[in-house]
C-alpha cells in the first residue's frame, strides 16, 4: 500500500527520492526499492523515525515490534505540536495505513506524535484511489491540509468518523479484489461462450470500467441502470436470472461485511 501511494507521487515528481527513507523487512526489497527509485532503503527499523513524518503500512500483527524501535516525540510531556509537516517545532506526524488499527491505541504506542488514520485503497497506482482520513489527537490545521492534499493527488479524499473507517475499509480497500473477482469470472464466461481469453479480459475490464463511468457520471442508480439494460424476455434478464439464483447479490453484501468485521477484530 506504501508504494501504491508513493510511487505516482514519484513518477509525477511531487516527491522526490531524496525527500524518503524507505525501511523494509528483507535485504532483497531494500536492493530492489534502491535500484528502481533511487531512494535510501534500510532494513533498520530505527532508521523511519528521523523522519518529521512517517508511513506506517506493516501488518497489524507486526504493530508491537515496531512501536518498540520509536521515540516518544516532542509532545509526549503534553506539550502541543501545531507546525507544518517539517519544522522541528511540529509534533511529528504518523500516518498510519493499519487495517483496523484504532487512533487510542496509535496514540498510546507512539506517544508525542500527531497520529492519523488513512485507509486508502490500490486504484491509487492510476490516481483514482479512495482515501477517508481520521485524525488522532494533536494533529494541528496545517498537518490536516498537508495530509489531505498528499492523498488528494492520487485519487478522492473522505474525512470520516473513526467508526465509519471499517465499512470503508471493506468497500473501497477489499472492493477491488471482489471487482476483480467479477471480472474473471465475466472473462471465464466469454470464453465458455466462445470469445479468446486475451478478448474476453480486454472487454471485461473496459465493461467494469464503461459501466463504472456511467453510474458516476450520470449519478444512476445501480438499479437504473440495471432496467435500462435488461429488456423483456431478452438475454440480460436471462443472465440476471441466473445470477440471482446463485446469490450473487447475496455474496457481495456479506463479503462486505465479513471484510468489515475482519477489520474490526484487529481493533
Amino acid at each position: 500500500m506504501a508504494g501504491a501511494l508513493l510511487l505516482p507521487l514519484l513518477e509525477e515528481k511531487l516527491l522526490q527520492p531524496t525527500a524518503i527513507r524507505a525501511v523494509v523487512a528483507s535485504e532483497v526489497s531494500a536492493q530492489r526499492l534502491s535500484a528502481h527509485h533511487g531512494l535510501e532503503v534500510s532494513t533498520n527499523p530505527s532508521q523511519a523515525w528521523r523522519s518529521p513524518v512517517v508511513l506506517l503500512a506493516v501488518k497489524p500483527q507486526q504493530l508491537e515490534a515496531v512501536a518498540a524501535h520509536a521515540p516518544a516525540g516532542p509532545g509526549a510531556d503534553g506539550s502541543e505540536g501545531g507546525a507544518d509537516p517539517g519544522r522541528t517545532t511540529a509534533r511529528p506526524l504518523l500516518l498510519s495505513v493499519l487495517a483496523g488499527v484504532r487512533l487510542a491505541r496509535l496514540q498510546a504506542l507512539f506517544p508525542g506524535w500527531a497520529c492519523v488514520r488513512a485507509v486508502p485503497n490500490t486504484p491509487a497506482l492510476v490516481r483514482a484511489g479512495l482515501t477517508a482520513l481520521a485524525w488522532g489527537d494533536g494533529v494541528s490545521t496545517g498537518q490536516r491540509q498537508w495530509v489531505s492534499h498528499l492523498f488528494s493527488r492520487v485519487g478522492e479524499v473522505w474525512e470520516l468518523p473513526e467508526p465509519q473507517l471499517d465499512a470503508f475499509l471493506a468497500l473501497t480497500s477489499s472492493g477491488p479484489a471482489f471487482v476483480a473477482l467479477v471480472a474473471e469470472g465475466l472473462a471465464d464466461g466469454a470464453v465458455a461462450a466462445g470469445l479468446p481469453r486475451s478478448l474476453a479480459q480486454h472487454l471485461a475490464s473496459r465493461t467494469l470500467a464503461g459501466t463504472a463511468a456511467l453510474l458516476s457520471e450520470q449519478e444512476l442508480h445501480p438499479g437504473q441502470l440495471k432496467d435500462m439494460v435488461a429488456s423483456p424476455a431478452g438475454t440480460t434478464i436471462a443472465g440476471l436470472r441466473q445470477l440471482e439464483q446463485a446469490g450473487v447479490r447475496s455474496a457481495l453484501i456479506e463479503a462486505v461485511v465479513a471484510a468489515a468485521e475482519r477489520s474490526r477484530s484487529f481493533g
